[in-house]
């Protein structure tokens, strides 16, 4: 299963605009927009492989609410059992920080909880560094790259910092609290570089890659 974004982004271009709008409505609209831009491309580059795939819009209370996740559970099943991929994204048509409990907020927490819903046995991030660092290597060349987390100690957690800040790698907190939340659904957690292309099959391989969070 992919968890994906960039819906609104993608809408923007296709309406010409530049800036992100700070208006609700355009946002929304947008996303609307970008959402079968997203899964054009998806479908183009899937079909190559003869691969079928789905498109998924959540939002939090989805999952909230027990009728609802099991419906979204039994969808995510099925589709497997089809061998369909399902493309995943947050409903940014509906889910918005305005309404309460809608939003999931990143994509870290949503494929997450997308990893607890379905029971999956590994949760893969891929992200703009290698892992999880001793301290932030954009800025310090000392910072040694940690292959296996054992537990999520407090100290592991404050190795992500927060953006912006002098360890911080502007996501790994997000990454940490996924991590968290597919560690109590028995999960493995990996996060890794998005810019090698032969990641996904390495992790799946069992070689060394990135950060590893033992379940």
């Amino acid at each position: 299963m992919l968890v994906s974004s960039g819906a609104v982004n993608a809408g923007m271009q296709r309406i010409g605009r530049s800036k992100r709008p700070d208006d609700l409505s355009l946002k929304q609209a947008t996303a609307a927009i970008g959402q079968g831009i997203l899964m054009k491309m998806y479908e183009k580059f899937f079909e190559e492989y003869n691969q079928v795939i789905a498109q998924i819009l959540l939002t939090k209370d989805v999952i909230q609410d027990e009728i609802k996740s099991t419906n979204a559970k039994n969808t995510f099943e099925t589709l497997i059992e089809l061998g369909v991929i399902p493309i995943i994204n947050e409903n940014d048509c509906i889910s918005t920080s305005e309404i309460a409990g809608y939003r999931f907020g990143d994509n870290d927490t949503l494929s997450a909880t997308v990893t607890e819903l379905v029971g999956a046995d590994l949760l893969i991030l891929l992200s703009d560094i290698e892992g999880l660092y001793t301290a932030n290597p954009k800025n310090d060349p000392s910072a040694k790259l940690i292959p296996v987390v054992e537990e999520i100690t407090p100290e592991i957690e404050a190795l992500a910092g927060d953006a912006g800040t002098a360890m911080g790698t502007g996501g790994m907190t997000t990454k940490i609290i996924a991590a968290k939340i597919a560690k109590k659904a028995k999960a493995h957690t990996v996060i890794a570089s998005s810019t090698d292309i032969n990641v996904l099959r390495d992790i799946l391989k069992g070689e060394e890659v990135g950060t590893w969070f033992k379940n």
